[in-house]
């Protein structure tokens, strides 16, 4: 039959080569879709006009839109459902980190928003961790708590001056225990944590690394930076990048290109 419906073209027949060729880029269509999935888009921008603006451009390169403090201290809720309208999971990155019963009723509020991901301190001690996590599952299967290990700005010297005598990945290795036996199965870390806290915590772990520097990029207030290709190759499942996309030339171009890298380091399979 030359075609099923009047009016339909008959497609010609596809010789071995071009079967190969579909083939082929099918399965690098999938690669940079699973790759997509593993960015997040940090929306560090003064107000919601300007972070949709930003979001709207890449968009499509990105699987997760990261609200923090600035714009969702100023535009509150609003930034999360902008997000949603464009189609992405939303990263609400409060680091909440307050006596248990406060950190709960936040956790069901941002439930409530939709939000994918919510950051709380791992070092806000178990109790809290407990009830939070106890509140993320009674409110909402969809939404992962992230416990927030060592910040990416910080370094040994900065521990010691708090008065913790252990390296960053001692540090982050001892919170990531407390708060996994505390019912969190998310963590950030650096990327020089990750595959400490991966052999510590199994592969059940999901670990958001930030920090997230592509090759020549400047490290700016981190100290603990790695390229997205180094960063998946050590075990994150996720990576954070803000102002190497938001402050291109060509954000589109910048977000296809850190994709591209996450691609080249996935393993061949898996998500």
């Amino acid at each position: 039959r030359i075609g099923f419906t009047i009016g339909l073209r008959a497609k010609p027949a596809l010789g071995a080569g071009s079967v190969a060729s579909t083939g082929a880029d099918e399965i690098q269509a999938a690669v940079l879709a699973r790759a997509r999935a593993r960015l997040a888009f940090a929306l560090d921008y003064p107000s919601l006009e300007l972070a949709r603006r930003g979001a709207e451009q890449v968009h499509e390169h990105v699987g997760v839109a990261k609200v923090g403090l600035e714009l969702f201290v100023r535009e509150g809720p609003a930034a999360v459902a902008a997000m949603h309208e464009l189609g992405l999971a939303v990263f609400l990155d409060l680091k909440l980190h307050d006596i248990p019963a406060t950190v709960a009723r936040a956790v069901g509020s941002a439930a409530a928003h939709g939000a994918r991901y919510l950051t709380v301190h791992a070092a806000g001690g178990r109790a809290m961790l407990e009830q939070a996590a106890r509140q993320a599952e009674q409110a909402s299967g969809a939404l992962t708590l992230l416990g927030v290990t060592v910040l990416t700005s910080l370094d040994g010297a900065d521990l010691a001056a708090q008065g913790l005598h252990a390296s960053p990945a001692e540090h982050a290795e001892r919170l990531g225990r407390l708060a996994w036996e505390a019912g969190i199965r998310g963590f950030i870390c650096s990327a020089g944590e990750a595959p400490r806290l991966r052999q510590t915590l199994g592969p059940q772990a999901l670990l958001v690394t930030p920090g997230i520097r592509p090759l020549g990029g400047q490290a700016e207030d981190q100290k603990r930076v790695a390229t997205p290709g180094a960063a998946i190759r050590a075990g994150a499942d996720l990576l954070v990048v803000g102002r190497p996309i938001r402050d291109a030339p060509d954000p589109v171009a910048a977000a296809r290109s850190i994709v591209r890298q996450i691609a080249a380091a996935l393993p061949e399979t898996g998500s």
